[in-house]
């Protein structure tokens, strides 16, 4: 499918989805983000769906400006994948202990670790840079400084939603570990300080929403945002690395006689703002809901916990800015999932996935989300699939 494109007042609204399938709330989001007066391109992938301010699904190009309501609250929330030297022969039938190892590794919903993960004892952990990394924690915003203790004890998890842990196969039943998850509370907390300022600006009175405040360029609160931004993305990253190392690090452990081995990880980030360069131009590109697809990059784009996922490589379209979607989408709210769907449902659905199967998930059950398939179907010119996988263990938060 290539795009189609809807008039908008500044740029027009390239929609890699069906217009018909996008609700009002989401379409009235798309024209607000058009209006804005540093707006250069407005990209939407085929898993748009309403967010706050602007959809989730969307890629957003200005120039001297970014959104941070654009970026999303979790700041740097994206995802890891490796494969593995495992097939599915080396698995026990039953997988319930495998998980609770997972779990026991890995603190899911609010759970943090007892004490700071030395990333020096994970296998093969490259550690370069972690203290600098550390360091630059003193200069972001005041209003969180308090939270350093937590955000350091949170650092390797995976909080709760829609993030997740997963052994997976794939066609070929080789095993794949993969992960979601972003910049935890500290993400969040710092998206939440600027967005607040960034409403109090003048600049910013006269727009159609107040959760598309900006911030612009050669000032100091695009200065101060900038700097926080580019530390929480990369504690994102190192979050999902860490991660990714204590969930080797139980692979090891439960297969010792197999001496698994691991190719390189995968990984990418969902919730982001990049500079990069379209038409002689230096933009700010804020990918909500999206993945970097320049040409041959690797991306992932998981489905539900139930339907299974798609690695990709990235074909380099610029008519998206070089992006592809981040996932299926949510075709329902959590509360309307909750109200139509029961445990006994998410059961049904789940079949054959050693994961939870209670009442507090029942908001992530497969039919609440678009269908995986038809949203790879809509972007064939973005990517090309390198591998499908479908999950045999989902550790949800």
């Amino acid at each position: 499918m290539s795009y189609v494109e809807l008039p908008g007042a500044k740029v027009p609204i390239r929609m890699w989805a069906d217009p018909a399938s996008v609700d009002d709330g989401a379409m009235q989001q798309l024209r607000n983000v058009a209006t804005l007066p540093w707006i250069k391109g407005l990209a939407v992938m085929p898993d748009v769906h309403y967010g706050k301010g602007a959809t989730v699904g969307s890629v957003i190009a200005m120039h001297g400006a970014v959104c941070p309501a654009a970026v999303g609250v979790d700041i740097g929330c994206g995802m890891s994948a490796v494969k593995t030297s495992l097939t599915a022969n080396h698995l026990p039938g039953d997988l319930s202990r495998l998980r609770s190892k997972i779990e026991q590794a890995i603190p899911v919903g609010r759970g943090m670790h007892d004490d700071p993960v030395d990333p020096g004892r994970l296998h093969g952990f490259p550690t370069a840079g972690w203290d600098d990394f550390w360091g630059r924690f003193d200069g972001v915003a005041d209003s969180v400084k308090f939270r350093q203790g937590r955000a350091t004890k949170q650092m390797g998890t995976l909080g709760g939603g829609n993030h997740f842990v997963e052994f997976c196969l794939d066609e070929s039943d080789s095993v794949w570990l993969m992960l979601h998850s972003g910049s935890r509370n500290i993400g969040k907390e710092l998206a939440e300080h600027h967005i607040g300022v960034a409403q109090k600006l003048s600049h910013n009175q006269g727009l159609v929403d107040r959760d598309l405040a900006v911030f612009v360029s050669d000032t100091p609160q695009m200065a101060a945002y900038r700097n926080d931004l580019f530390w929480a993305q990369e504690y994102a990253k190192h979050n999902r690395a860490i991660m990714m190392g204590l969930f080797q690090d139980v692979v090891r452990k439960e297969f010792k006689k197999a001496k698994v081995t691991f190719d390189q990880v995968i990984s990418c980030h969902h919730n982001y703002v990049a500079e990069e360069r379209y038409d002689g131009m230096d933009l700010l590109v804020t990918r909500k809901g999206a993945i970097r697809a320049g040409s041959g990059d690797y991306g992932i784009i998981p489905g539900s916990m139930g339907t299974g996922s798609y690695i990709v490589k990235g074909l380099g379209n610029a008519a998206s800015f070089n992006s592809a979607s981040h996932g299926a989408g949510r075709k329902m709210s959590r509360s309307a999932a909750k109200r139509q769907f029961s445990t006994r449902d998410l059961e049904e659905q789940t079949r054959g996935v050693e994961c939870r199967k209670d009442s507090g998930v029942v908001d992530e059950i497969p039919a609440a989300y678009k269908p995986i398939e038809k949203v790879i179907d809509q972007q064939r010119d973005l990517v090309e699939v390198v591998a499908k996988l479908k999950q045999v263990i989902c550790v949800k938060g």
